[in-house]
């Protein structure tokens, strides 16, 4: 709890005015300058004050004005498990090409280049998409973005069901691609649903849940495909094989959809925070996402996140495309533990996004948190390099294991450290700008990467990542007092609102 004494002007004719100054969260009313002190005269240098601080402030009503009414509904565990749901379904689709890379290569007469592109298609589209589907998002809401998402991803699959056939590859591309577009609809939804329908004590939590479903989507696509999937020389067993997996996933994504239409609710009737009431009061109208990207992009702390969060997952993404070439050739004929692999790195990563998330809710220590993290990716990321090609795949299991855990569970704890610096900015517009930075840095990493790996080997290859997540590290941490300093400064602000 935290007091806040404002500096603002007094009304000796409107006493109603004087007495209804408070904390808000949305940066639509008219900034007044403030000083922020603890109730208890301590500094805690750990817990700036920001979003956390802001929802957190005690929100003082006398006389006339009364604190809005808030409430934490039980649905909101339901919207944001059917969230993580169709995520899952989505994100799913983007490893099951990569990871059987070698019989898609067969099936459909492509080189390994070409099937990579089923992947890094999700990254491409992210990148001009993510602005206008922000500014959507800011617009029109939840429900209208979970529609639209689960209403692509549903069309994609049944898309690809009409492509098992080795002249189809332009369809099946079409499919992946339209599935790649409703990835768009899903990635910056997190933070946003935490927001709205979450305490304040639960954001961090929740957002974990929400990516969770993501990365159990992906590590569902490393399992599955190797094994509804196998590697048979006969083309039209090939071909059913091959439907069935476009079937499955096809009726679990029309369930899902069905799902969103009558269950998904734009927001609680009453909102889980004061923060959040606040923010109701203000028409969409009076937002201009343009200016709110122009200070997001001069918020020095957020771009220096941007750009470290950009490596890290991009370096994920890079891992995850080429893992199965990386297998194949070390432990030919083992695409199925290829998958397990593949599993077990998001999985163990799942493992450390929650307890990311219980942890920054429990401690808020952003940028420590980030900077250990990060730390430990490379650490990881360094192990699993070396031992790859050591001919023993319990060792490979053990060191991506340790790389998931760290490297995957970065990924929500980069959400909620970007809604901390840039508050009270909209979370849908920071998400989808560490996003876009994250699918960048994807691309260029998967195509450099394997080339690498073609005109050398899979250790250069990797070498190659390990020296950028070196780079993201020495960033994080030579620019840690910088990020808290600027965070204190950027992150609170007290607004003076008329009734």
């Amino acid at each position: 709890m935290c007091s806040v004494i404002t500096n603002v002007p007094f009304h000796p004719d409107n006493d109603e005015k004087n007495n209804r100054y408070h904390v808000t969260a949305s940066h639509r009313y008219k900034p007044v300058r403030h000083i922020i002190r603890p109730v208890d005269g301590e500094v805690n240098d750990n817990k700036y004050f920001s979003k956390t601080a802001a929802t957190d402030a005690e929100v003082t009503f006398e006389h006339r004005s009364a604190p809005p009414e808030t409430r934490l509904y039980k649905k909101r565990w339901v919207i944001v498990f059917l969230f993580s749901l169709y995520s899952l379904c989505n994100s799913y689709q983007w490893i099951q090409y990569g990871i059987i890379n070698n019989i898609f290569m067969r099936f459909y007469g492509v080189d390994s280049f070409t099937i990579d592109w089923m992947s890094m298609i999700y990254m491409l589209t992210y990148i001009p998409l993510i602005f206008p589907v922000a500014l959507l998002l800011d617009k029109k809401g939840l429900r209208v973005i979970a529609l639209v998402a689960a209403a692509l991803n549903c069309t994609g699959t049944w898309i690809k069901v009409a492509s098992a056939r080795p002249d189809l590859f332009p369809v099946t591309f079409l499919g992946q691609f339209t599935c790649s577009v409703a990835q768009v609809f899903i990635l910056g939804m997190p933070s946003r649903i935490a927001s709205v329908w979450f305490g304040s004590e639960e954001v961090s939590t929740a957002c974990s849940i929400g990516v969770f479903g993501n990365q159990l989507g992906i590590a569902i696509g490393f399992l599955v495909p190797p094994i509804l999937v196998p590697n048979v020389d006969d083309l039209d067993e090939l071909a059913a094989h091959i439907r069935v997996m476009f079937y499955i996933t096809a009726g679990v994504a029309t369930f899902l959809f069905v799902l969103v239409v009558i269950v998904f609710q734009e927001r609680p009737d009453i909102p889980p925070t004061h923060a959040q009431a606040a923010a109701r009061r203000i028409s969409p109208e009076n937002y201009s996402y343009t200016a709110s990207i122009h200070r997001l992009l001069r918020n020095k702390a957020f771009i220096l996140l941007v750009i470290t969060y950009g490596l890290n997952v991009g370096c994920f993404y890079a891992v995850s495309t080429l893992l199965n070439r990386m297998i194949i050739e070390h432990y030919p004929g083992e695409e199925v533990n290829a998958g397990r692999i593949g599993l077990t790195i998001v999985i163990a990563g799942m493992v450390g996004s929650l307890i990311c998330g219980i942890w920054l809710d429990r401690s808020k220590t952003y940028k420590q948190t980030t900077l250990a993290v990060y730390l430990m990716s490379l650490v990881g990321m360094v192990l699993y390099a070396f031992t790859l090609d050591l001919g023993h795949l319990w060792v490979v299991f053990i060191t991506a294991g340790t790389l998931g855990f760290f490297m995957t569970g970065y990924l929500p704890l980069g959400f909620e450290f970007a809604v901390e610096l840039t508050f009270p900015e909209s979370e849908g517009t920071s998400s989808g700008l560490l996003n876009c930075s994250a699918q960048v840095f994807g691309i260029i990493f998967t195509i450099c990467q394997g080339k690498i790996m073609d005109s050398f080997n899979t250790l250069a290859g990797n070498l190659f990542l390990c020296a950028f997540l070196l780079i993201g590290t020495i960033i994080t941490g030579a620019d840690c007092s910088i990020l808290i300093y600027l965070g204190i400064c950027s992150s609170l602000i007290v607004y003076r609102a008329y009734p």
